[in-house]
């Protein structure tokens, strides 16, 4: 009888160290994956941007290539401008003008905030190439009338964030432009900034800045 209790005791025993044995392999294990964890996440590289790192030149470019949002949105404006240029005419020299804005987004380096300007610059540069593009639905236009001076045709692209509006001057005087602005908060009614341009419409009336010159103009219906 002695003899079968010191078995089952040692059973037990042995049942007991394996249970504790597989416990501590178990934690083991577990505190094993935590401490891999971190250094899994810390190996990722951030995005690059469409162009090469290695040759970056200047503040701009050496700041794009450590910022993971900029990195992103230089690779999104790269991939919006090969599908836009194919669109825009020849004669509009579009690569040109990517150059050109290349070189303004560079100069950013002598704003007060110099992440801020490159962002709102590759922000800009997307809606600009969206829209000269054609690769986005075009809105219907609405017709101002500026008495003596030239009718402002309006397209709102409303399904842009922030807004945005594109507004053609047309007459014998000063031809076709066409002028890019952005919807910023206002007071009231709807407030468009762009190059040397604003325009402030509220209940079908508009305040227009072109350059130094100002004038009003009425929605036509």
């Amino acid at each position: 009888m002695q003899k079968y209790i010191m078995v089952s005791c040692l059973v037990l025993l042995t049942a007991c160290s394996t249970v504790e044995q597989q416990a501590v392999t178990t934690k083991q294990s577990q505190t094993s994956e935590t401490a891999q964890t971190p250094a899994k996440i810390q190996t990722q590289e951030p995005m690059s941007p469409s162009f090469d790192c290695t040759k970056a030149q200047g503040q701009v470019e050496t700041l794009i290539c450590h910022d993971g949002e900029l990195a992103q949105l230089d690779r999104q404006m790269a991939q919006v401008y090969k599908a836009a240029v194919v669109n825009i005419p020849a004669v509009e020299q579009p690569k040109a003008m990517q150059r050109g804005w290349i070189k303004g987004r560079n100069d950013c380096w002598k704003a007060q905030d110099v992440r801020e300007c490159t962002l709102q610059n590759y922000k800009g540069r997307i809606i600009e190439l969206q829209i000269q593009g054609g690769l986005l639905e075009v809105p219907p236009a609405v017709v101002f009338d500026c008495g003596v001076h030239p009718q402002i045709s309006a397209v709102f692209y409303t399904q842009l964030d922030p807004v945005t509006a594109v507004f053609t001057f047309s007459s014998e005087k000063v031809g076709e432009q066409q002028l890019l602005a952005t919807n910023v908060r206002s007071g009231s009614g709807a407030k468009y900034q762009g190059r040397n341009f604003e325009f402030w419409e509220h209940q079908g009336e508009a305040s227009v800045r072109f350059f130094d010159d100002s004038y009003r103009c009425k929605l036509l219906k």
